[in-house]
């Protein structure tokens, strides 16, 4: 079990450390904006780093939910590859939003799109999931069938 979801665990790790990456950039930005907590207002720029911070802490538990759904019920390589283009959609979009508002959108409809690709990956083999287990069909194995 565990040699089937190393891929998943590893983007998972990967992610958690960008996310404590993204944390301690609010932290040298509040030094440097002098901006102590609890306070989230202050310097525009102060604001946008921390804005960029918190929508990434939003968007993490749908991004882990489907990681593994979709790594585990379609496949764990083609999941593991989107779940680290998300993470490069990550951190285009953290960079980007530190400099300025609009520099922030590549790097988002990125993200939102390899959320929907793991979104339809995970709908995708949950339902295959089910039929197989509840009704006999494998969706999976008779494709596989006409094109082998």
């Amino acid at each position: 079990m565990v040699k089937d979801c190393v891929l998943l665990a590893a983007v998972s790790l990967l992610s958690a450390i960008q996310q404590a990456y993204f944390a301690g950039q609010v932290g040298n930005a509040r030094m440097k904006y002098k901006v102590m907590p609890p306070a989230v207002a202050g310097s525009p720029d102060f604001e946008r780093i921390f804005r960029a911070q918190q929508n990434s802490v939003e968007f993490f538990p749908v991004f882990l939910v489907v990681l593994w759904i979709s790594g585990l019920f379609f496949n764990q390589e083609i999941a593991s590859v989107v779940g680290l283009a998300y993470l490069f959609s990550r951190l285009m979009y953290f960079n980007g939003y530190a400099e300025s508002t609009k520099r922030r959108l590549p790097g988002f409809r990125i993200g939102i799109a390899m959320l929907l690709i793991l979104t339809s990956l995970s709908i995708g083999g949950i339902t295959n999931s089910m039929c197989d287990n509840y009704f006999d069909f494998n969706l999976g194995k008779k494709i596989r069938k006409m094109f082998l």
